[in-house]
C-alpha cells in the first residue's frame, strides 16, 4: 500500500476544517498517508521575514505528492494559501498536483483556488481518497 505525502494549506483562522480533514483521512481503511502541512505551533510561523517563512514552507512541501487546499470562499483572503499555491505550481521542478476541497455545505469554492486546482471535490471521504491517488 503506497503511503501519500500531503501538504494540506489552511487558514489557522479555520484549523477545525483541518483538524477534521486528518481525522476523516486517518479513519479511511486501506490509505495511508504523512502529513507535512506547518501544525499552528510550529516555529516556522516565527520566521523572521516572509522570504525566511516561504522559504520554509518550501521545504515543508519538496517532499510532498499533492498538495491539498480546504477550499473555502475563505481562501481568496489568504496570502500564504496564495503563497502555497504558487509554490505547488512554479516551485519545484516538476509541479505538484493541487486538490481543492469545498468545505462541507459549501457550493462555491474561491476564484484563486479553482484556477489553479488540478481536482475539485466535495467533502466526501472517497472523493478525497480518489482524487488523492489519482494525483499522488
Amino acid at each position: 500500500m503506497k503511503t501519500h505525502h500531503l501538504f494540506i494549506s489552511h487558514s489557522w483562522s479555520y484549523g477545525d476544517q483541518y483538524d477534521r480533514l486528518i481525522s476523516l483521512l486517518r479513519q479511511r481503511s486501506y490509505f495511508a498517508f504523512n502529513d507535512y502541512s506547518v501544525p499552528k505551533d510550529d516555529p516556522i510561523h516565527n520566521a523572521r521575514s516572509a522570504a525566511a517563512l516561504r522559504k520554509a514552507i518550501r521545504t515543508q512541501m519538496a517532499s510532498c505528492d499533492v498538495v491539498i487546499v480546504l477550499a473555502g470562499v475563505y481562501a481568496s483572503y489568504s496570502k500564504w494559501i496564495d503563497i502555497e499555491m504558487d509554490l505547488a505550481k512554479s516551485g519545484f521542478q516538476t509541479a505538484k498536483p493541487i486538490l481543492a476541497i469545498r468545505p462541507r455545505g459549501q457550493s462555491r469554492v474561491s476564484a484563486a483556488v479553482s484556477s489553479q486546482a488540478d481536482r475539485i471535490v466535495n467533502w466526501n471521504t472517497g472523493s478525497i481518497v480518489s482524487a488523492i491517488r489519482e494525483l499522488g
